[in-house]
């Protein structure tokens, strides 16, 4: 007997759906250093990529308390803000670490006040799935459907697979930030440095250029030469400085 085992061809295509999602996250993503940044680019990008999903929301927990929230639609972002009440499917589901469904409002007994609220602003279905992103912050990412009865189990595999990559993504911003943020530090600091701040300076003048990429300038030269940046700095000033013949 001849079985055919072929996935059905709507569970095919909302596998490659997802996959295409993924790799356009992965791409929107993958250089940013701002956290809020992120976080729009995440709902706007699920948004548009998810069949079904009529808004995308973002909540987010930093030490148990609201840290950031995004909301492809403006309208809505109230709905993953918890300072507008805790009880919501986004906090049940950080609470409970588990994907929460909610298919039809218009019959679900949780979240009354939110429920209601999300109802008004023409919400008929929501998923809330867990998003760990690093020590510090945890959060939920909130498929939002239009219309009752939208959400199917296919919608359910894809936020479980999306929570998973996204707090990847959001980590590694996380982190990108946290360097930036440290170079900017070293780098006011080398601001300061008289012989580098000179250069810098110098650097500035010659090409009408802000101090970072001044600096930036200076530390290409000291890797083209593979020289110290204040032997590179001190070269410069040193030729600047000296007086030009008659």
């Amino acid at each position: 007997m001849n079985l055919d085992t072929r996935e059905p061809v709507v569970e095919r295509l909302g596998v490659l759906e997802t996959a295409a999602l993924l790799r356009e996250l992965t791409a929107g993503l993958i250089a940013l250093t701002d956290f809020d940044e992120a976080l729009l680019a995440l709902v706007r990008i699920t948004r548009d990529a998810v069949a079904g999903v009529r808004w995308c929301g973002f909540t987010a927990l930093r030490a148990g308390e609201p840290a950031g929230v995004a909301a492809s639609d403006d309208r809505l972002a109230g709905l993953d803000d918890l300072r507008h009440g805790p009880d919501s499917p986004a906090m049940s589901a950080i609470q409970r670490r588990e994907m929460i469904l909610a298919a039809e409002l218009a019959s679900e007994p949780r979240w009354p006040v939110w429920t209601t609220r999300a109802r008004d602003l023409g919400v008929h279905g929501v998923i809330s799935a867990p998003v760990d992103i690093d020590e510090q912050v945890i959060g939920a990412i909130n498929l939002y459907a239009g219309a009752p009865d939208v959400l199917t189990p296919q919608h359910q595999l894809t936020a479980m697979l999306l929570a998973e990559h996204a707090g990847l993504l959001l980590a590694a911003v996380r982190d990108r930030g946290r360097r930036q943020v440290l170079a900017d530090e070293r780098d006011a600091t080398l601001l300061l440095d008289g012989v580098i701040g000179q250069a810098v300076g110098v650097i500035m003048t010659q090409r009408g250029c802000p101090p970072a990429e001044a600096l930036g300038v200076l530390r290409a030269a000291a890797s083209s030469l593979d020289i110290p940046l204040r032997q590179v700095a001190e070269r410069l000033v040193r030729t600047v400085s000296r007086p030009r013949e008659s």
